[in-house]
């Protein structure tokens, strides 16, 4: 096990949102820390090439060396690089529009008598009986549970509860 292994998450964090140079056997890589991997201690590193779209880079924490933070990052940075890990979906949707979709799945999901919170900031996340977790935009890609069967079955209900909105709203 290499130093870079030996740090704890904590250590790591310090890390994310900077400019760093990884040293692996004979390469460097440099890249802004998108994330670091607890379990197998891999950098995750954007890059952003002049007129190019950005690109991710992992880098497994056995080969890694040295790590050297190069620059901070600033707000834009900071905000650059969350985007990139944001769903889409997420993206188009105005604080108003998410808090409209929540309330209207959190209404359905409660009519036919499925037990839902919300959890997490804000309250922004709704929780399905405790087991399963719709993050924003509250779409079958957003839920997350470690029961694959009732993740599967909730998704379903999901696609047709989204197709069920859209059809009001085709109709003249």
């Amino acid at each position: 096990m290499n130093d870079w292994q030996r740090k704890s998450p904590l250590d790591w964090e310090t890390y994310v949102n900077k400019l760093v140079k990884v040293a692996v056997e004979k390469h460097e890589y440099e890249g802004w820390v998108l994330t670091v991997d607890p379990v197998s201690a891999t950098i995750v590193l954007a890059t952003f090439p002049e007129n190019e779209k950005g690109s991710i880079s992992f880098i497994m924490g056995h080969a890694i060396q040295e790590v050297e933070i190069l620059q901070e990052g600033d707000s834009d940075m900071k905000q650059r690089l969350a985007r990139i890990s944001a769903p889409e979906e997420s993206q188009a949707y105005s604080p108003e529009e998410l808090e409209k979709r929540k309330k209207a799945l959190k209404s359905w999901l409660e009519t036919n008598h499925i037990p839902v919170d919300e959890q997490g900031e804000q309250g922004r996340a709704l929780s399905v009986a405790g087991v399963l977790t719709i993050e924003p935009p509250y779409g079958p890609e957003q839920c997350s549970s470690a029961n694959e069967i009732i993740l599967s079955r909730v998704q379903g209900l999901l696609q047709r509860f989204l197709q069920q909105q859209e059809l009001p709203a085709q109709q003249p």
